[in-house]
């Protein structure tokens, strides 16, 4: 039997779903951006990190996508801070930036998004 390579993990996958049901608009796009945000923090994650040029770009076009985005306010000050958090490109800044984008997830895009950042957040965890 072959082992399959994980490519996307659960959060992002929960977060694809929703922004696949989800009508255009601030939702949309907030969800979308936490998708970003999320899938560049479970990045700097054992047991494959990226390196530290990757990274850095990754940042960069992360900045680049959320600029362009109609997010409420919220949740845009909640995706900048985690964002400059990540600059450090530790596993213990993912798993922060992961924890504290809960409650912004959960107040402006639902439970059902907040549950998926906690997902990733218990994941970063197990990994410090």
């Amino acid at each position: 039997m072959i082992d399959q390579i994980r490519t996307t993990t659960v959060a992002e996958e929960q977060l694809v779903a929703l922004i696949a049901e989800a009508a255009r608009g601030p939702k949309r796009d907030g969800l979308f951006a936490l998708w970003l945000v999320v899938r560049t923090a479970e990045a700097v994650l054992p047991p494959a990190p990226v390196s530290a040029k990757n990274h850095r770009r990754r940042l960069q076009a992360l900045e680049t996508r959320l600029g362009g985005l109609a997010l409420p306010a919220p949740l845009k000050r909640a995706l900048a801070a985690a964002r400059h958090h990540l600059e450090t490109a530790t596993p213990q800044a993912a798993a922060v930036v992961l924890s504290q984008l809960i409650a912004p997830a959960r107040d402006v895009l639902g439970a059902e998004a907040a549950e998926a950042v906690s997902v990733a957040a218990r994941t970063a965890r197990v990994h410090l």
